[in-house]
């Protein structure tokens, strides 16, 4: 595929529909008045998108496989589609670019897109059309329950911003899990009935996870990937997403029939070799838009309210979709462009260039950051307290924590990934998204996996100083230190701080220099 499609020639165009890589909705707001005769879609792959961070093979693929599939889905309804492949001959490499060459080329009297979910992209359109003089139409994107004016209002007037709470009113407004004007069940989480931890037997009865062999169409992309960003990290072999609407639906509906049953019980635990587990896998569907939150929602509610699902489950992953997903797109929309520059830990170590490659001793991040590479996939308890608390414990600067994860993530775009980074993992922001930083020693780590990730390491979580201890343990009592006053002003974090009253000034010594000689070895 290289051509750009179709030729310039033809009538004059109304719209020009712009439809990026995480917009791949047939029915989004931009869609609606769309008229097949005077109107025509325009789409381009281009290398800065896999480029300004150094994207992993399999997001990269995603994108595209994703991209030309809905490409075609826009054919077949008799929509023109203007599509530029990477491999075009003279693809300007840039969306800007292409898109100032397409308003050259097309002239259509106005621009249509749905507002990107990207700040520098949304900067990147604006310019470009404003330069021709073109009207530029960008629709609210729907997609989501709630607008960015609608988190604006919620933040409005309020002290602290709490997920929780933003979590609580749109239950309400959406009618979702409740009995009247009250949560089902009395209350409106199940903590206590979630996130139990495997015995040392392992996990039992995992579901079999539903791959998606790819079709002509992607094994033309992973072949471009594989030659084009040979470098980059990541690997193909295993290369299986959904890249379609139906396949998407597919896998929602095996997650609902298999997988919801045990989530909530199962949601933070880890265990070696086991990267799928009950979670989900929706997430790179559903932020390419392949799956409507609603859906996905009122599938789990369905299942619940029939009795296939206990309610403890059901709660637990429509807080997932209907809390954190909206609310950290309100964080991000409401705070840039400035929250992406937050280090209010004033982190300054780099990050370990075997983040790129796994080789690591530390058996919980080698097997983390190993799945992470071979999938573009980690479930949300690697990510925030395997992969992002060593990171956090480390103090590496919260930017380049950032742009890996954006960089290595099938499901990443910076709307949903820079939040959940410098805000959750990170603790940059001031406590702005967060109520407390997530911190812990590798007992927590050791006592989630049921001991199985500890047994086969050479460090001990139970030891913070010598040749044995485990770097998280060290790392963990030397964030204490550092941050030992901010800890302790805070309610969430001064029990764990009042822990350094039974360490004496030797031990401490003794906890800083190891830590030390960690962040030199990196």
């Amino acid at each position: 595929m290289t051509d750009r499609s179709p030729k310039s020639d033809g009538p004059p165009i109304r719209n020009l529909i712009v439809v990026l890589g995480d917009q791949l909705d047939a029915q989004a707001g931009v869609f609606d008045d769309v008229d097949v005769g005077v109107d025509a879609v325009w789409m381009a792959e281009v290398a800065e998108e896999s480029t300004h961070v150094w994207s992993s093979k399999p997001r990269i693929a995603l994108f595209l496989a994703a991209m030309r599939h809905f490409a075609q889905t826009l054919r077949d309804r008799g929509l023109v589609v203007h599509y530029t492949a990477l491999d075009h001959p003279d693809n300007a490499g840039t969306l800007a670019a292409e898109l100032d060459l397409a308003l050259q080329r097309l002239k259509p009297q106005r621009v249509v897109m749905t507002a990107p979910g990207d700040w520098r992209v949304l900067q990147a359109i604006r310019s470009t059309v404003a330069a021709h003089g073109v009207p530029l139409d960008l629709r609210e994107d729907r997609h989501f329950y709630a607008t960015v004016r609608d988190f604006t209002a919620h933040a409005r007037g309020r002290k602290q911003l709490r997920m929780e709470y933003f979590y609580r009113v749109m239950r309400q407004r959406h009618d979702v899990l409740m009995e009247g004007d009250q949560p089902a069940g009395g209350q409106w989480n199940f903590d206590a009935e979630n996130r139990e931890a495997f015995p040392k037997t392992g996990p039992s009865d995992v579901p079999e996870t539903l791959r998606f062999a790819p079709d002509a169409t992607t094994r033309e992309v992973i072949a471009l990937v594989a030659e084009r960003f040979a470098r980059h990290p990541g690997e193909l072999d295993d290369f299986s997403w959904p890249v379609t609407r139906s396949q998407a639906l597919q896998a929602l509906d095996r997650f609902i029939q298999q997988r919801l049953p045990d989530f909530g019980r199962w949601q933070d635990a880890l265990w070696p070799g086991q990267p799928w587990l009950w979670h989900a896998h929706l997430s790179s569907a559903l932020n390419l838009k392949l799956l409507n939150p609603r859906e996905v929602v009122q599938a789990a509610q369905a299942a619940w309210r029939e009795g296939r699902v206990p309610l403890a489950s059901a709660e637990g992953f429509i807080r997932q979709i209907l809390g954190w997903r909206e609310y950290v797109r309100g964080i991000y929309w409401t705070q840039m462009p400035g929250y992406a520059e937050r280090n209010a830990l004033q982190a300054t170590a780099n990050l370990s260039a075997w983040f790129w490659t796994g080789q690591t001793d530390m058996v919980c991040l080698r097997d983390a950051l190993g799945q992470t590479l071979r999938y573009g996939y980690a479930h949300h308890i690697q990510r925030l307290m395997v992969i992002g608390l060593y990171a956090l414990l480390l103090g590496v600067q919260p930017q380049q924590v950032h742009q890996w994860f954006l960089a290595v993530y099938v499901d990443a775009v910076e709307w949903v990934e820079l939040p959940n980074t410098l805000g959750m993992s990170q603790a940059a922001d001031g406590g702005l998204m967060a109520s407390k930083p997530y911190i812990a020693s590798g007992k927590y780590i050791q006592r989630m996996s049921g001991g199985s990730l500890c047994a086969a390491c050479r460090f001990d979580p139970a030891q913070r100083v010598g040749e044995r201890a485990c770097p998280y343990t060290t790392l963990y009592w030397d964030f204490l230190l550092r941050h030992e006053s901010a800890l302790a002003a805070n309610p969430r974090t001064v029990m764990q701080v009042r822990n350094l009253a039974r360490v004496s000034t030797e031990e401490r010594a003794r906890i800083v220099a190891q830590a030390q000689a960690i962040r030199d070895m990196q």
